[in-house]
């Protein structure tokens, strides 16, 4: 889900075209700079990391990551190597030797240095002020002081050109952050954003219209054959359905088979990311679903990281009963299975009564009784630091979210990122993905981050209340779909996310890096237009806030039988939708490398 006005996909031809004098692709150097280089905070740590694959297709060995050094990380994302540019290993060697005080290495090579956020921007700042030969662009993903205060709970986009800037971020104690941030804003040759509406309050709070705007991607992996990826998600759902038969011990009275997995996910702020929106509409369709007698059961995901005490008991406990009680059925499966094969082999029909003994129904009986649990399953699987005053728990009790056995929602708190080195939930978090079957990001602050969705949450122009109930329809709606209906919107959702796929929106860096050039080096690099790229190469089919599975499937009551959804299903044809997203969507233009050679036009981006 996304708070937004409207999703608008543009063309991707009438890219500007640059001219380039001879010049080896070897003479190019491309450093990129963030805080969140093989250190997760926020969605920078996605960008950077997804991204890298098609920048490298596109630099080569030309191409480095600069970010913070966390040995922890190290050990389990970086491999140790020697650089391979001659240039950068004397310049490596020189830093370790003087204490990261280098000399000038790059040997007559054109380097652009790209900076991302206010954090790395102190290498901006002074590559400019000692007029280093480096073509610098400088990316902010959101403003300092916009996120300062869309979280004060201010109407921050419907007033953008009337805040003091100083006088905001002064009693915000900001002010030297944000001074760092402006400056690295006006001292960049290019600056960008990644999306038009932050390139809105950039403008206002930055004081500069940035040059692109670069739309966050995905390293979309394309299957061969489209049940692929619906048994990833079967397997992935299996792991997560684990998970919650251990997590719900003793109130498991809901049928797993019948249970949808919603998730938000990212920092933890509670209203710029619209954890308190999307509190208020779960505890909106708890009640229509309990009102309508639904055999339906949602089990809602925060991840969110927070300040813990580690893993609280009585989730621990839950995971350690649920191996428990899988190790005793196998065990007397196995009891079970052989006295049944020799029964066979002796061409007798077993004698039910005798198959199992006093001792296995004791073990039975026994693991029973440790399923019973005198308190209702948690709402957390950390022991919280600030429980008594934390905004998510806080609102679950003001909301009365607390997984009853008449709760057709349930909700569960989980406040770090998930890893597949978990004791607790042993999931990456794209396999997690993979295994719900919504998330959910009602962002009030940059909403169009890494949230493209089905469905679109208007936040700017409608009350809270108008949006909330917007987001409960929205829920209760999918809620109300057969299996095949959400079936068909996953095949579309994956068709369409070619869309998002960097192949796609790589481009858009790539121009940010010829236009700093042409700033940088103007006797060498000439770029003839400055606007961003246009679009063409598909077209969108419908709005997206439409839900891609048949309008006329769309059941018009809580209560429809399984005979209904088949007649209201045959109406659709999903091989015909298939064919039209086929020829709406064209090849993604394959990034190649910079261009040597005689003098030439750079930017041919055509399917």
């Amino acid at each position: 889900m996304l708070r937004g006005r409207s999703l608008s996909v543009t063309s991707l031809t009438g890219l500007p075209q640059w001219e380039v004098e001879e010049l080896p692709v070897e003479d190019l150097l491309l450093f990129e700079v963030a805080w969140e280089v093989t250190n997760k905070v926020g969605g920078i740590y996605t960008v950077i990391q997804t991204k890298a694959r098609t920048t490298a297709d596109e630099w080569g060995d030309n191409y480095f990551l600069i970010g913070p050094y966390f040995e922890q990380n190290m050990k389990t994302q970086v491999e140790k190597c020697e650089p391979a540019n001659d240039a950068v290993r004397r310049a490596v060697d020189i830093m370790n030797k003087h204490g990261c005080q280098v000399t000038d290495h790059a040997d007559g090579k054109h380097v652009i240095a790209q900076f991302h956020e206010w954090q790395a921007g102190t290498g901006l700042i002074l590559s400019r002020a000692r007029n280093l030969p480096i073509a610098t662009i400088f990316t902010t993903h959101a403003t300092l002081l916009g996120r300062y205060l869309c979280a004060a709970n201010i109407d921050f986009y419907n007033h953008l050109d009337k805040f003091n800037i100083d006088k905001e971020a002064g009693e915000r104690q900001i002010y030297h952050r944000y001074c760092m941030e402006r400056a690295s804003v006006h001292c960049a040759h290019v600056f960008t954003t990644v999306s038009e509406i932050t390139a809105v309050e950039a403008e206002h709070m930055l004081k500069r219209k940035p040059d692109v705007v670069t739309p966050n991607g995905l390293n979309v992996k394309k299957f061969s054959a489209m049940h692929e990826f619906q048994n990833l998600h079967a397997m992935y759902k299996a792991r997560i359905q684990e998970f919650v038969r251990g997590h719900f011990y003793g109130h498991l009275d809901f049928d797993l088979e019948k249970t949808l997995f919603f998730f938000i996910a990212g920092r933890y702020e509670f209203s710029n990311k619209g954890a308190d929106i999307f509190l208020e509409s779960l505890s909106r369709l708890n009640f229509l679903l309990r009102m309508h007698k639904s055999d339906v059961t949602v089990v809602v995901f925060f991840i969110m990281p927070a300040k813990t005490n580690n893993f609280n008991v009585e989730t621990l406990k839950g995971q350690a009963v649920r191996k428990q009680l899988w190790d005793i059925a196998h065990s007397v499966k196995e009891k079970f299975g052989k006295k049944l094969y020799d029964a066979l082999l002796r061409g007798e029909m077993p004698d039910m009564n005798n198959i199992l003994d006093r001792d296995d129904l004791t073990i039975m009986k026994r693991a029973i009784f440790s399923t019973q649990r005198q308190s209702l399953p948690p709402v957390t699987t950390h022991n919280m630091m600030d429980d008594s005053t934390d905004p998510i728990l806080s609102t679950i009790r003001r909301i009365g979210l607390f997984n009853s056995r008449t709760d057709r929602v349930k909700v569960i708190l989980h406040p770090e990122f998930l890893s597949s080195t978990s004791p607790l939930l042993p999931m990456d978090y794209e396999e997690f993905v993979r295994g719900c079957h919504l998330g959910v990001f009602p962002s009030y602050y940059e909403p169009w981050g890494y949230t493209p969705g089905i469905y679109i949450v208007d936040r700017r122009f409608r009350s809270p209340d108008d949006s909330c109930n917007q987001l409960t329809k929205f829920l209760y709606g999918f809620c109300k779909q057969s299996r095949r209906q959400r079936i068909i919107q996953r095949n579309r959702t994956e068709r369409l996310s070619d869309l998002l796929d960097w192949r796609y929106l790589g481009r858009y860096y790539q121009h940010a890096r010829h236009l700093t050039l042409s700033r940088a080096f103007p006797d060498k690099f000439h770029v003839e237009s400055t606007s961003p790229p246009t679009t063409e190469g598909f077209k969108y089919p419908r709005p997206s806030s439409v839900p891609p599975s048949p309008t006329g499937s769309q059941v018009s009551s809580p209560q429809s039988s399984d005979v209904e959804d088949e007649d209201e299903d045959e109406r659709y044809n999903e091989e015909e939708e298939a064919e039209r997203d086929r020829l709406n969507i064209k090849s993604p233009f394959s990034l190649g490398q910079v261009p040597y050679g005689k003098k030439k036009l750079h930017g041919e981006y055509k399917n």
